[in-house]
């Protein structure tokens, strides 16, 4: 069953977009679903609608509206949308089917021809008696979420799956109450702050914000016009006052934003026009740029059409129109509690990688729950266009965006255990802070299994593997801290950090078997698991090497067979991994192959299969660094005297130079260990 249930109301009517106002007497086609057409009319007539919407903007002229009046206003509008809604049969069944089968949400997309459909504000409707929770707010009952949409003759092209570069732009001109700058600002750097690698310093990290986020402070549409001219933004954040501008005769609302130093320091009132410009022109020099993906607006009457005698619209409906796939804004005058809250939720799920439409129901449902002496939960609305694939584009991004937390959880697990190599001592401050973001890593990845459905088991083993990964480089870590605090004769501390690196090898052998068995043909998967398992930590002496060459050489040799395979009938990426997968498996013949090839075959094998894996792909490529990295570890982590000079032939067959000044330096020779038992030689060899 899937996650979201989908749903299109189609309203069409004849005659041009503009220049028709609302009244009982115009029919409109209602289209949804398998279901035959159906003829609706709007129950009020044109003015009749723009005083009770009035009537919800908290203000009218010089005195405030009564809160029982906008709350009564707001009950009767929403019984009357709910009852044009209710004339559609399709979305009673629907959602009737979308409750028994416990479908986590509905998306209603509301496909709009007509100006004047734009005015209703759809989001208010209250559930009809034929309706699932009838006499309730729709939104805030169901699990249902609308969204709107314009009737076009090309699809707008949606690219979800793209790694997020915000734009916040804010600007408060003269005369008006300050916008809440601050508090914005704050809320998109607590969503982006999973993503930003940490320092030991504070200004260290800044390069990593500005990659991710682009302010611009009091702003004029010339610096935001130069702004998404220098790079592509996938995300723009708009905090300004709405304002109302004439334009042809016709009222209309834009966003106030600051005039250029020439014009004075006044306000300029931007149309949506005008800001799409801004946003989709053309970068420097030519350069072919991308539109945003989502435009938020925390502007009042964003959404609010106002006219419909001329064509255009509201500021969200001409970014839509000019092509923005996703934008969010206000059909009503909004809070500045409201747009904080907005700001927050809104940006700490789309980041995270939740589902929009998930993030949108959610975000009204604690606008209303935080925010009870307000409807800024009704006034919330949404421009977007979701195309066939749009699930599984959030799927893709969502597993990206687990990653990227991952790798920015990881970046200070290796920071600690350089300086571990580097044989500079932790403090507790930083061992507890290695403690925490190992528990967040295995927390990260359990919600990422718990999320992939058991039959899905390909997306499950690679998960796994990853597990198994993670896994290795905290026992590596922990390793290393043990070996340091023994140097500084702790050693309980020492025998703490021991056991804790072994607990993670075995979660980490756990996790690589489940995904093998999962998926038996993956030969990384089993290269991984055979490799951990043969680790000096994990077999510590002669007699566990001859059991578990007894119990898996026909896993190394079917490994083996499946990644030869592969090279066969693979080019470019494809072919280096398995390239690198064969150099691996050579090294961990040492262990499994029986008989075992000779010490000279195998360093001419290694030296292949790395010298072919380079020229595929080429020196600088992430399969070489991978491998490299990987055959390392049995150099400065695993290191035993059956497989040194494999690694050592690896290495050079990959151009691997030390670094100067990083003590890399070759493992000490395998002559000075050979007078001790093998016993004594293995556990010296898994301490280090």
């Amino acid at each position: 069953m899937s996650e979201i249930r989908h749903a299109k109301l189609e309203l069409l009517r004849q005659g041009p977009a503009h220049n028709q106002l609302l009244s009982p007497l115009t029919p409109y086609l209602a289209l949804c679903g398998p279901s035959a057409p159906r003829t609706l009319h709007v129950p009020y007539e044109h003015r009749q609608l723009l005083l009770r919407l009035a009537r919800l903007r908290y203000q009218q002229g010089d005195c405030a509206v009564p809160a029982a009046q906008r709350e009564g206003e707001l009950r009767e509008l929403g019984e009357q949308v709910g009852a044009l809604l209710g004339q559609v049969p399709a979305l009673a069944t629907l959602l009737q089917n979308a409750l028994r089968d416990e479908a986590r949400l509905v998306h209603l997309r509301l496909s709009l021809s007509a100006l004047e459909l734009g005015m209703v504000p759809f989001e208010v409707a209250i559930a009809p008696d034929e309706f699932p929770g009838s006499g309730a707010p729709m939104l805030l009952r169901l699990p249902l979420v609308i969204t709107r949409e314009l009737r076009r003759t090309e699809p707008i092209a949606v690219e979800w799956n793209r790694r997020p570069r915000i734009l916040f732009a804010y600007a408060t001109p003269p005369g008006q109450p300050p916008v809440p700058a601050s508090e914005h600002l704050k809320a998109l750097r607590r969503a982006i702050e999973p993503f930003v690698p940490l320092r030991d310093e504070a200004e260290d990290r800044l390069p990593d914000v500005e990659a991710m986020l682009t302010v611009v402070p009091e702003a004029t549409l010339e610096a935001v016009t130069r702004a998404c001219q220098q790079a592509d933004y996938t995300h723009v954040h708009i905090l300004a006052h709405g304002a109302p501008f004439e334009e042809a005769g016709h009222t209309r609302y834009g966003v106030a934003l600051r005039k250029g130093v020439p014009d004075g320091d006044g306000a300029d009132v931007v149309s949506g026009e005008r800001l799409m410009l801004a946003l989709c022109g053309a970068g420097l020099n030519d350069r072919t740029k991308k539109p945003p993906t989502l435009v938020s607006l925390a502007t009042c009457d964003s959404g609010n059409v106002e006219t419909v005698v001329a064509p255009g619209g509201s500021i969200a409906h001409g970014l839509h129109d000019a092509g923005i796939p996703w934008v969010v804004a206000s059909q009503f005058p909004l809070w500045m509690s409201a747009s904080t809250l907005m700001t927050e939720l809104l940006y700490a799920g789309l980041l995270a990688g939740a589902d929009p439409r998930i993030v949108l129901h959610d975000l009204r449902q604690q606008l209303r729950a935080r925010l009870p002496d307000t409807h800024d939960w009704a006034s919330l609305v949404v421009y977007a266009v979701t195309p066939w694939d749009f699930d599984a584009q959030v799927a893709a991004f969502r597993d990206k965006r687990v990653l990227a937390r991952l790798d920015t959880l990881f970046s200070r697990i290796d920071e600690l255990a350089k300086r571990l190599t580097d044989r500079q001592a932790l403090g507790p401050e930083q061992h507890r802070q290695a403690a925490q973001l190992a528990a967040q890593l295995r927390q990260e990845h359990k919600v990422w299994l718990d999320r992939i459905a058991p039959g899905q088991r390909k997306a499950r083993a690679e998960v796994l593997g990853m597990c198994g990964a993670n896994e290795k480089r905290l026992a590596i870590y922990d390793g290393q801290n043990a070996r340091r605090l023994l140097e500084q004769h702790d050693t309980a501390g020492a025998k703490a950090a021991m056991e804790s690196s072994r607990k993670a090898y075995e979660a980490s052998r756990d996790a690589y078997r489940q995904a093998l068995l999962l998926e038996p043909t993956n030969h990384w998967v089993a290269t991984q698991f055979l490799s951990v398992i043969a680790t000096p930590v994990m077999a510590a002496d002669d007699a566990a090497i001859e059991a578990l060459r007894r119990e898996y050489g026909d896993w190394w040799t079917a490994a083996r067979q499946n990644a030869q395979w592969q090279m066969q009938g693979a080019s470019g990426e494809d072919r280096a991994w398995a390239l690198g997968t064969l150099a691996e498996l050579d090294l961990l013949a040492t262990v499994y192959a029986s008989p075992r090839p000779t010490p000279a075959d195998l360093k001419a094998s290694i030296a292949r299969h790395c010298g072919q894996l380079v020229q595929v792909v080429g020196a600088e490529a992430f399969a070489v660094t991978s491998t490299m990295r990987q055959f390392l570890r049995y150099r400065m982590h695993w290191p035993h005297e059956r497989w040194d000079d494999l690694v050592q032939a690896a290495l050079d067959a990959l151009g691997w130079r030390p670094p100067p000044g990083s003590g890399a330096g070759p493992p000490p020779p395998a002559e000075s260990r050979a007078g001790r038992p093998p016993a004594q030689r293995s556990r010296r060899a898994a301490r280090r």
